[in-house]
């Protein structure tokens, strides 16, 4: 059975200059460890065009009528290793283009930059706890903005902005429950914004001068999952290299609580299932 690193990848297939690219290109995740898993955002969630072009690329067995992907990736990869150290969740679409949907039926940015993160994870869960001391690094960003739990799927006034804004702070949210429900067991949950207007597609086709190269941001992703400076820290925001503030919603316990159980709902998992799985 072999040693695993595992990151769910930005970068559409056969893109490359993005952070997801450079940490697949750096060498670095390679060294610490024996294999490297790469998945891209097309396994996740999807619209119904990119989930078939994906499917051809891609040979995952469903396993679930919800979200077969995930759940068949999960499967494959605990089916494959008996350790997984390091998983970073970096699946992401920005702010251009309309609105659209997943296969499941959610608005798609928050399926597939917070939802299809949030179900992988859990589902990896034991796998992980398993291979302690792990960490767990979600790709987030300094673009966020409340959620409106009375239309979180912006049926009403869509923005792409408002879209991408609210799906990365539900990454935070996330990331904060999670290292307090995991405290003590050897695997830290961390989160962060790599750098602004990194050189990818994703920040070009917004018509944004990209502000700061991918090396940048790959190098405070790697940060995160492998430096010893940060051994230890749990359920907190970074902006590059640095512990910092997010949005103010992420530290409301209500609110938190309001995406958990949307999550919960919208991924088919269960409360007991989930509390079982961080225990």
């Amino acid at each position: 059975m072999k040693k695993l690193i595992g990151r769910t990848d930005s970068s559409p297939v056969r893109q490359t200059g993005s952070a997801g690219s450079s940490l697949a290109s750096s060498g670095k995740p390679a060294r610490a460890c024996s294999c490297m898993v790469v998945m891209r955002r097309e396994v996740l969630a999807s619209s119904p065009t990119s989930r078939r072009a994906a499917a051809r690329r891609i040979s995952l067995r469903p396993t679930s009528r919800h979200w077969p992907k995930c759940v068949a990736l999960a499967d494959m990869v605990q089916a494959t290793a008996d350790r997984l150290d390091i998983l970073i969740n970096n699946a992401g679409i920005g702010t251009a283009g309309p609105r659209q949907t997943s296969a499941e039926g959610f608005e798609l940015r928050f399926a597939v930059n917070y939802l299809a993160g949030f179900l992988l994870t859990l589902l990896l869960l034991p796998l992980i706890k398993n291979s302690a001391p792990a960490r767990i690094v979600n790709v987030s960003s300094a673009g966020q903005q409340p959620i409106d739990f009375g239309d979180v799927m912006l049926t009403r006034g869509y923005s792409g902005a408002r879209a991408y804004c609210q799906s990365k702070l539900a990454q935070i949210m996330f990331t904060i429950d999670l290292g307090a429900a995991l405290e003590g067991t050897g695997v830290t949950v961390t989160c962060l914004h790599p750098a602004t207007y990194m050189d990818t597609s994703m920040v070009r086709r917004a018509g944004v001068t990209p502000l700061s190269t991918v090396e940048e941001g790959a190098q405070a992703i790697l940060h995160l999952a492998t430096s010893p400076a940060v051994e230890g820290q749990t359920g907190l925001y970074f902006n590059g290299l640095r512990e910092a503030k997010a949005q103010a919603q992420a530290y409301n316990p209500d609110a938190r609580r309001c995406l958990q159980a949307l999550s919960l709902e919208l991924t088919d998992l269960s409360a007991e299932g989930v509390a079982a799985l961080a225990r």
